[in-house]
């Protein structure tokens, strides 16, 4: 998919370029920070933990340099199948990234005091060595005293380096330690700063206009699986996956691009549930999706979709085959 407009426009040639593995913990703001380096909304966000399945590539230029930003799944305790194909096309992104963006958001303050995430001191502990790590804050608009986070960016960076262990011949340290707030967009620049900084010399990996490298298709389902996870309650959405039937752009003037999509379920009450009474459920997820979509193509759109039970789709290898979930590591 290419770009229409943005701070890629009108910049200088490429002389570093590479791919940077957006990683962290569920729900720290992975997706919503690559959508503000990208000036689009691109990605798929919610309140919901494990609402990014697969890595998505958003490609950046920023000065002289060529950002692909690979926004991964967060790390979790997987429960389901799923779940475990998520947590290792996460690592594969790590393992293949030139440099890592480590995303942690901002925890609460307690009693005056912000201590780190067991969670977030845990993945520190896992990251590579041989690759520059910048560490990212984010959601620090909801901390007024911004001194209370030098205690905590302290003990995470000792953490960080003494996960070198006994025969490191050289401390680790953060390539940088940016504080954000990826809703608001504050700091996000510098991100793009920082990690342009580090990138390997070379020249552009990726077509001049290019946004990323999924179709219109993937949008298309990702869109209508958002639109259900801003409705439903607690026991639909991780159950749901949305494959795409048909996806027919327009031949001529006039015409509307059409779109045909399944919505899978696990269970006949799921399924009762999405449909809602009379349709009521479904109508208002697609009148939701459908303006997300055509946001994204600019054109009209219409927009059928269908609701089918399949049963424990999400521990099924033949599912999540069909329905693209599978880690690359496991495809191959």
């Amino acid at each position: 998919m290419s770009r229409k407009s943005g701070r890629n426009e009108g910049e200088a040639s490429v002389v570093r370029a590479g791919t940077v593995a957006i990683i962290g913990r569920s729900n720290v703001g992975k997706s919503t920070l690559l959508n503000a380096a990208l000036e689009l909304p691109l990605a798929v966000v919610s309140r919901r933990p494990q609402t990014t399945r697969t890595p998505l590539l958003g490609i950046v230029r920023h000065g002289d340099a060529e950002i692909g930003f690979l926004d991964t799944p967060g790390l979790h305790k997987a429960e389901s199948r799923l779940g475990r194909e998520m947590n290792r096309s996460a690592r594969d992104a790590v393992r293949d990234a030139d440099v890592i963006l480590f995303v942690i958001a901002l925890p609460p303050t307690v009693k005056g005091d912000v201590r780190p995430h067991p969670g977030d001191l845990a993945l520190l502990r896992d990251l590579p060595s041989d690759k520059p790590v910048v560490l990212v804050v984010n959601k620090i608009d909801t901390l007024r005293d911004k001194r209370l986070m030098l205690p905590l960016l302290s003990t995470l960076s000792q953490s960080f380096a003494d996960s070198g262990g006994s025969e490191s011949t050289a401390e680790r340290r953060f390539a940088a330690v940016v504080p954000v707030s990826a809703r608001t967009v504050d700091g996000v620049d510098r991100v793009l700063e920082e990690v342009a900084r580090v990138l390997p010399e070379g020249g552009p990996r990726h077509d001049e206009d290019a946004l990323t490298d999924r179709p219109m298709r993937h949008f298309a389902a990702e869109y209508v699986r958002e639109a259900i996870l801003r409705a439903t309650s607690d026991e639909v959405p991780h159950a749901v996956a949305v494959t795409i039937d048909e996806y027919i752009e327009p031949s001529r003037e006039g015409e509307v691009t059409r779109v045909s999509a399944t919505i899978h379920v696990e269970r006949e009450g799921q399924k009762r549930i999405l449909i809602g009474e009379k349709g009521a459920m479904l109508k208002r997820i697609g009148i939701e999706a459908r303006a997300r979509i055509e946001a994204l193509v600019g054109s009209q759109l219409h927009l059928a979709l269908w609701v089918r039970v399949t049963e424990d789709w999400r521990e099924r290898t033949e599912s999540l085959a069909d329905f693209g979930l599978l880690a690359r590591a496991e495809r191959t």
